[in-house]
């Protein structure tokens, strides 16, 4: 429930404000109340309701109140203004205000708070749907991160790690064969992508946070599973993997999640599958996987340059990992597990418990820190390791046969010696079958 604090409706604007700072006082209220305690519902799923969340305050509900009548205000200056022939204000959202300055106030919002505010009428809820916000944000450098993740089949959950609340979104309408098939998953835009395969073809799952939905996604120019991938703001790179056939692939392409298209770039220099991406420095680097020929993990890596468009390969980039005695074969292990985290490069090493980070000079890796004990794999499956703005996340938990533990846990690199923060820690399936971190 929103706790509503005395101060916010007892404290007197200073006489010398217009009317204009009432209302944006007013709207500074509900989202001060938002920030305070709240039920853990799924956010998204809040989204489109018509009713207001209740407030446990007499002087919350008179804040509540005083916000709800501006809305019913402009929806009446809006009646009188359709029947007086003139349409000019109906996309105002605060008329007093206008609706630039409107926008700016919502942009300084926290994403979490968008369900509220789109539960106030209809324009609200229309500006927030059309994604035009987000936009708005991203031109700005305004990003909030949410951790996705996949714990039982064709059911996701996303973690606020600033709120450190739970969602759970809808459930995938997919068939058996999609249920059982490999799996990427990729955070693009306000997009979530789950790659999978029909019993014929490869298909693309596309939840979208602005309709808190899922529906058919666009497909790649070239079918492809097992592939490495990664994104940057609007656009994502998928590159490698292997086609319907079980070809290995070196063809690799650029996704645009504004117009939901698919566009071919340059193929690397090597084929290769069961290989990992990520964005640093501007560029889209590939790393490790199994080639063509040969099953042991290629050590060289590739970084593609979108100014130039261009491929160059770096040498014994990533060199191959060593589980002792009874190792796993390559084709048995996980990708690397890699992030970036101010264009720094981290991998977890899970056979030896540790994160490794990358020097770009000498081209060479050095132990950091440990994994936090509770992150326990099968070869690296079921452990996701990722970047969530400025900290290194790792989602994992002890396996049980009746169940099991899911925790969250962040570091910050460069925030004195190694320590990892327990954010989170729910029932739930321990094996994370996918997982991406969208930032929006």
């Amino acid at each position: 429930m929103l706790e509503g604090p005395s101060y916010l409706v007892a404290r007197d604007l200073p006489s010398a404000c217009e009317q204009q700072s009432k209302w944006i006082y007013n709207a500074f209220c509900v989202i001060e109340l938002s920030n305070g305690k709240q039920c853990l519902e799924d956010e998204e799923q809040m989204m489109w309701r018509k009713s207001s969340t209740p407030l446990d305050a007499l002087q919350g509900d008179e804040t509540m109140q005083s916000f709800h009548d501006l809305s019913l205000s402009q929806m009446d200056h809006s009646d009188n203004q359709r029947h007086q022939g003139n349409h000019s204000d109906s996309s105002s959202l605060i008329y007093q205000l206008g609706r630039d300055i409107s926008i700016n106030c919502l942009l300084c919002c926290s994403r979490s708070d968008y369900g509220l505010v789109a539960s106030l009428n209809r324009s609200f809820q229309s500006l927030i749907r059309t994604g035009e916000l987000y936009r708005l944000r991203r031109q700005m450098g305004i990003v909030e991160h949410w951790i996705y993740f996949s714990c039982k089949l064709l059911e996701w959950e996303a973690f606020d790690p600033i709120r450190r609340r739970w969602m759970h979104l809808p459930t995938m309408d997919c068939n058996e064969c999609f249920m059982c098939s490999d799996k990427e998953s990729l955070a693009v835009g306000t997009d979530l992508l789950v790659f999978g395969k029909e019993i014929d073809s490869h298909v693309i799952c596309k939840y979208s946070i602005l309709t808190n939905s899922w529906s058919a996604g666009t497909k790649t120019n070239t079918p492809r599973c097992l592939f490495a991938s990664a994104s940057l703001g609007e656009i994502a790179i998928v590159a490698g993997g292997c086609d319907s056939a079980g070809n290995i692939l070196s063809c690799a392409e650029l996704y645009n999640s504004e117009t939901g298209t698919w566009v071919t770039l340059p193929s690397m220099h090597k084929p290769r599958k069961m290989c990992s991406g990520v964005f640093m420095d501007g560029k889209f680097y590939v790393i490790g996987g199994i080639g063509v020929g040969n099953p042991s993990e290629l050590t060289c890596g590739e970084v593609y340059d979108l100014e130039t468009r261009t491929w160059h390969e770096i040498s014994d980039m990533f060199p191959a990992r060593n589980g002792g005695a009874g190792e796993a074969p390559a084709t048995a292990k996980a990708p690397p597990l890699l992030a970036v985290v101010k264009n720094e490069l981290y991998a977890a090493y899970y056979a030896e418990k540790e994160v490794r980070k990358y020097d770009k000079v000498r081209n060479s890796w050095a132990t950091v820190a440990r994994l936090p004990e509770q992150a326990t794999s099968m070869n690296g499956w079921g452990l996701a390791f990722r970047a969530c703005g400025d900290q290194l996340i790792v989602i994992g938990g002890p396996r049980a046969s009746f169940g099991g533990i899911i925790e969250l846990n962040s570091w910050v690199p460069d925030q004195g010696p190694p320590q990892w923060n327990l954010l989170a820690r729910k029932h739930s399936g321990s094996f994370v079958y996918n997982c991406a971190v969208m930032g929006c």
